[in-house]
């Protein structure tokens, strides 16, 4: 077995989910990983790492919505604020979703479902430069 490991750098555009499967797709073919599996891990308290309906858009809008509804900005019971509306809201979607993900990889490609897609959720409103750490046990 060998242990192969990468940072992707994703740029956001603020808040929203950007698919970056193809991203990892591509080391895992530069690796030429037939076999392992894939270990995602997202080093960042205000973004987070899910799976979720890649095929239509709709799915993802609906998805973003549910967040911005479930915690909203500018609620007057927020204390930590110190970056802007968005910072206690932020954090509060990280916690409800995912900082890590591990994937399993078959003949080559991860084993998703059909319509499944990996999302990097930006949960902040301006643009940031977000790490993803990607680390892969290959089986040889």
């Amino acid at each position: 077995m060998n242990w192969l490991k990468t940072t992707l750098q994703i740029d956001t555009h603020g808040k929203g989910m950007i698919e970056i499967t193809s991203h990892i797709q591509t080391a895992l073919r530069e690796w030429n990983v037939q076999e392992g599996m894939c270990y995602l891990f997202l080093p960042h308290t205000s973004a987070s790492l899910v799976t979720s309906e890649a095929f239509d858009p709709s799915a993802r809008h609906d998805i973003e919505e549910f967040y911005e509804r479930l915690a909203p900005e500018r609620q007057d019971w927020y204390r930590h604020t110190i970056e802007g509306a968005d910072d206690s809201p932020s954090h509060l979607r990280t916690t409800l979703t995912q900082s890590s993900l591990t994937i399993p990889i078959d003949n080559g490609l991860l084993a998703l479902g059909t319509w499944q897609g990996i999302f990097l959720f930006e949960h902040r409103t301006r643009p940031h430069r977000r790490q993803v750490l990607l680390r892969c046990l290959k089986v040889n």
